[in-house]
């Protein structure tokens, strides 16, 4: 079974976007070595999945020559990938997809997520909702949380509402240029190696 991994990026106190959902923070430009930190990623996911309001900021970006020109590696993963877009609202008839290999799920079912882990590795690409829906269900294997060295204050934490949870730390990663930092953790008593 492949392991459902979630990548997010969230402030140093926690938040993943601001009061109003911003994330102006963080969309600043990438050293080479995040561009390679986020090359070597890519290999590793069979399936994309996103919220809506991640997907529509993705579907803006990568399949554009702009992304195919500064990221080339990346940017062919990103088009390339089968990708899911959990929204209860996304009509698939009038919203997209514009973006090749896409579908549009409109409800999170435990099975048909663990069905998809089934079928190789599953990366959610930010999509903080869709991370605290799966946490609370207890079906993610795997948090990758790109810390920002900004304080925020306020805005939309990434595991509000969820249960207390132990995590076991796997990997650190620093990346010196723009001071960002990852933490990799694991559900404490999970392995999935």
């Amino acid at each position: 079974m492949g392991n459902l991994n979630a990548f997010t990026i969230v402030s140093v106190d926690g938040y993943f976007a601001g009061p109003n959902g911003e994330i102006d923070w963080f969309k600043d430009e990438h050293s080479d070595e995040e561009k390679e930190f986020s090359a070597e990623s890519s290999k590793k996911a069979d399936l994309l999945i996103f919220g809506r309001t991640t997907y529509e900021m993705m579907k803006s970006y990568w399949p554009t020559t702009v992304a195919i020109k500064a990221d080339p590696v990346t940017a062919g993963m990103m088009n390339r990938t089968p990708k899911i877009v959990f929204s209860k609202t996304m009509d698939p008839e009038k919203d997209g997809p514009v973006w090749k290999n896409v579908r549009v799920i409109h409800e999170i079912r435990p099975e048909e997520v663990l069905s998809l882990k089934k079928q190789g590795s599953i990366t959610i690409l930010g999509s903080g909702t869709i991370v605290q829906q799966l946490t609370t269900l207890g079906l993610i294997d795997e948090y990758q949380l790109m810390v920002v060295p900004v304080i925020l204050g306020s805005g939309k934490y990434l595991f509000r509402d969820v249960n207390r949870m132990n995590l076991t730390l796997t990997g650190t990663r620093v990346f010196q240029k723009s001071g960002r930092v990852l933490l990799t953790y694991q559900p404490a008593g999970r392995d999935t190696s």
